[in-house]
């Protein structure tokens, strides 16, 4: 038997999220994350919002039988190297997902339980949060919750340095394989994230804080930058460190722009790279 024909491709990465009409966060921010780090990004998208750098104003969403489509669509035709997971506003929409990552074997798998809005707007329903957990947790390669999302997931405060670890170790109880929470909220003058592994593994990173009011997105950038480096072969602990420090980048170089009256974007094209070619 031959081995089939070797042909030149992009490095696909697929976000399933929802739509910020202001640009700085969901499928926005994840198309310019792809493409500043040389990839090419598809889209299937779970929500409408109406929403700007103050907030959200409102929310639209999908029919699940429309998203199931798209990712039919595109993974039927395209493929994907790597998955982001963002905002779903039902559990309609977590199943179809589920049913996406199995059909289509999909290994490569970042969930950012998106669920409250860096402006503070309750972004996914209580009844979806039960269900999220049990299809996705275990489907997922690393969820990557801030300190709301932790909280809302667990039922108690995520508040400060000391409850980063223990959060972690429950978090994985509920069935994911990896959890990277996310420090940028707590207060002070550093911002902590944990990763934990369920083998056991932990690793923490701290920085500085950065002062800027364009805090807009973070989240949503950095998990598209993690899915990106995975899908360029890293492991999970090297992706997570380049992704921190290409966000740190994007959002040092945009500190001090003005975009808006509220929580601006970062710089997501402070550095672009070349679209990156592979071989099957």
């Amino acid at each position: 038997m031959t081995n089939p024909p070797s042909y030149p491709r992009y490095l696909r990465l697929l976000s399933i999220a929802g739509s910020d009409s202001g640009g700085g966060a969901g499928i926005q921010a994840d198309l310019k994350t792809f493409s500043a780090l040389g990839c090419y990004g598809m889209t299937a998208l779970a929500a409408l919002t109406a929403q700007n750098t103050r907030g959200v104003t409102a929310i639209h969403p999908v029919p699940p039988a429309f998203l199931k489509a798209q990712l039919q669509a595109v993974l039927d035709d395209i493929g994907a190297d790597a998955v982001k997971i963002g905002m779903l506003h039902s559990p309609e929409m977590v199943e179809v997902v589920a049913w996406a990552i199995d059909h289509y074997q999909l290994k490569k798998v970042v969930l950012d339980p998106v669920m409250v809005a860096t402006s503070g707007d309750r972004l996914m329903a209580q009844e979806t949060v039960q269900v999220l957990v049990g299809q996705l947790f275990p489907r997922a390669t690393v969820v990557t919750p801030n300190l709301d999302e932790a909280s809302l997931l667990l039922g108690r405060s995520v508040d400060d340095q000391a409850a980063l670890e223990p959060a972690v170790a429950d978090l994985l109880a509920l069935g994911a394989q990896a959890v990277l929470v996310k420090g940028g909220h707590l207060p002070g003058s550093a911002v902590v994230d944990v990763l934990g592994l369920a083998n056991g593994v932990r690793q923490r990173w701290e920085s500085v804080r950065i002062a800027t009011h364009n805090g807009h997105g973070t989240g949503c950038t950095l998990s598209s930058a993690i899915a990106v480096y995975l899908a360029q072969g890293h492991a999970l602990r090297e992706a997570v460190g380049l992704a921190r420090a290409y966000i740190l980048g994007a959002i040092t170089s945009g500190a001090d722009v003005r975009t808006g009256h509220g929580q601006g974007p970062l710089n997501h094209g402070f550095a672009p790279l070349p679209m990156g070619i592979v071989r099957n």
